[in-house]
C-alpha cells in the first residue's frame, strides 16, 4: 500500500503570544511523529510566511505559505494548485478560513476531510454560518478538543452530532514526563530567578482574555499578605501584557510578580515552580495543562469547561471557581502550607499526564486517515461517520506505529 499524503491546513501561524503554544506548538509535536513509512505529512498556511526564528521549518516540517488575506478569493486557486502538487489524499483543517477554503477544494477534488475545532465560542460570524451550512456535504468528520468544543461544533458550526467526535490532545510525555534531578530543579529556579526560600507560583500561558490572568494578579496581594515569601511568575506573551503589568503596579505587587515572557524550553519553568496555576475563564483543552500534568506539578485550576474535561478535583488538581481571585488565593495558601497535599497532587498529575501522550493522539489520527482513505470516496462521504470510531475515545489504545 502506497504512502498516504496528508495535508494539514491552517489559517495562520504567527499571531501574538503563539510562539510557545497554540496550534503551532501542536504541529511541532504532532507532524514529525507520524510514521514516515506510511504517511507523508505537510502543512499549508493560508497567510504569509512565519518570520520568527521559532518557525516550524526548523523541525523539518514541510510548510507552504499561500500569503493570502482573510477573504481573498484567490486563496482557493492557490490552495488547489498546492494540493495537486502534494497529491493530497486527506485534508485535516484547523480554523475558519482553512475549513472553508479546504472544503471547497475538497469538493472539487473529492478529497476526504476532517474539520478539527480547537475553540469553544458561543457563536460564529454570519458568513461562517453560511459557509458551514453550504459545505457540510463535504465534511467527512469533525473532531473537537473537548466536550464543550464539540457542543460548539454541533450548535454553532452545524456539524451533526453523529459526525462529531471528541479527541483529546496531549503533550510529549517523553519530553515532559522525565523526572528532574534536584540539581536540575535548582538550576531551573536560578534560570527563572526564584530567590532562595521563596514559594514559587506561576502559570505558563498566552496573555489573552480567555486565560484569566487578571484574576491571578488580583490574588497576589491576599497571598503575599499571609505569605511574604511567595513569588509569582507569568511565563508567556500576548496582547494583555501591558495591562497585566499595570494592574500589578496598581495593586502594589510589581515586586512580587515577574513577567518572564517567552521561554523556548517551558519545562524549565515547570521544574522551577512549586505550584502551577490555571486561572482560565474558558478553554478547549490547553496544551499547557498536558505539559504540567506530565511534569507532575501540583495544580490549582478553575472550573472552566475544557480543564474539567481533563482534571479530577482534589485528585490531580485543586479546583476553584472562575473569576474568583479570593478563592484562587485561598487555594494557593492552603497548598503552600500542606506539602503532603502538593506531593499527592503532583503524583496523581503525573499519572494523568501519562495517559495524554501526544503519541497516542498521532496513532489515533493514523488509524483515522487510513479509514477515511478506504471508505470516504466509495461511500460518498457517508462511511467515515458510520464506521466504528471507538478507537478515537479517551481510553482507547490505538495500535503502535509500524
Amino acid at each position: 500500500m502506497r504512502k498516504l499524503n496528508i495535508v494539514h491546513i491552517c489559517d495562520h501561524l504567527g499571531w501574538t503570544g503563539s510562539r510557545m503554544h497554540g496550534v503551532k506548538r501542536l504541529f511541532a509535536w504532532m507532524i514529525p511523529r507520524f510514521d514516515p513509512a506510511r504517511f507523508t505529512v505537510s502543512l499549508i498556511s493560508l497567510r504569509r510566511q512565519d518570520e520568527s526564528e521559532d518557525n516550524l521549518e526548523r523541525f523539518g516540517i514541510d510548510v507552504t505559505y499561500l500569503g493570502r488575506g482573510k477573504f481573498d478569493p484567490r486563496t482557493l486557486t492557490a490552495l488547489l494548485h498546492v494540493l495537486r502538487e502534494k497529491q493530497a489524499d486527506i485534508l485535516h483543517m484547523h480554523g475558519y478560513g482553512a475549513t472553508t477554503f479546504g472544503r471547497l477544494a475538497a469538493a472539487w477534488r473529492r478529497t476526504p476531510t476532517v474539520l478539527h475545532e480547537h475553540a469553544n465560542l458561543t457563536s460564529t460570524p454570519w458568513f461562517q454560518q453560511v459557509a458551514d451550512e453550504l459545505l457540510l456535504p463535504f465534511t467527512d468528520l469533525a473532531i473537537a478538543v473537548s466536550r464543550s468544543t464539540a457542543d460548539f461544533v454541533i450548535r454553532a458550526r452545524g456539524v451533526p452530532a453523529n459526525r462529531t467526535r471528541v479527541v483529546y490532545l496531549g503533550a510529549p510525555v517523553s519530553e515532559f514526563g522525565r523526572v528532574r534531578s534536584p540539581d536540575e530543579v535548582r538550576e531551573a529556579r536560578r534560570t527563572l530567578g526564584v530567590p532562595d526560600g521563596a514559594f514559587a507560583v506561576g502559570t505558563i500561558t498566552r496573555l489573552m482574555p480567555s486565560k484569566g490572568n487578571q484574576y491571578l494578579i488580583d490574588a497576589i496581594p491576599r497571598v503575599c499578605a499571609a505569605e511574604p515569601n511567595a513569588r509569582f511568575y507569568i511565563v508567556g506573551e500576548g496582547e494583555l501584557q501591558g495591562e497585566l503589568e499595570a494592574q500589578a503596579h496598581a495593586l502594589g505587587v510589581a515586586d512580587q510578580v515577574t513577567f518572564v515572557g517567552f521561554m523556548r524550553d517551558v519545562s524549565v519553568a515547570y521544574a522551577a515552580l512549586d505550584l502551577v496555576v490555571f486561572p482560565s475563564l474558558w478553554e478547549g483543552t490547553p496544551l499547557t495543562v498536558f505539559e504540567a500534568l506530565a511534569m507532575g506539578r501540583p495544580l490549582v485550576a478553575t472550573d472552566c469547561d475544557g480543564l474539567l474535561d481533563i482534571l479530577t478535583p482534589d485528585v490531580d488538581a485543586r479546583i476553584v471557581p472562575r473569576r474568583d481571585a479570593a478563592a484562587l488565593a485561598d487555594a494557593i495558601l492552603a497548598l503552600r502550607h500542606d506539602a503532603p497535599a502538593r506531593e499527592r497532587l503532583g503524583r496523581a498529575a503525573r499519572d494523568t499526564g501519562a495517559s495524554y501522550d501526544i503519541d497516542r493522539f498521532v496513532r489515533k489520527m493514523e488509524q483515522l486517515y487510513e479509514l477515511m482513505h478506504e471508505v470516504s470516496r466509495r461511500t460518498h462521504r457517508e462511511g467515515v461517520a458510520a464506521a466504528d470510531l471507538s478507537f478515537l475515545a479517551r481510553d482507547a489504545h490505538p495500535p503502535a506505529a509500524g
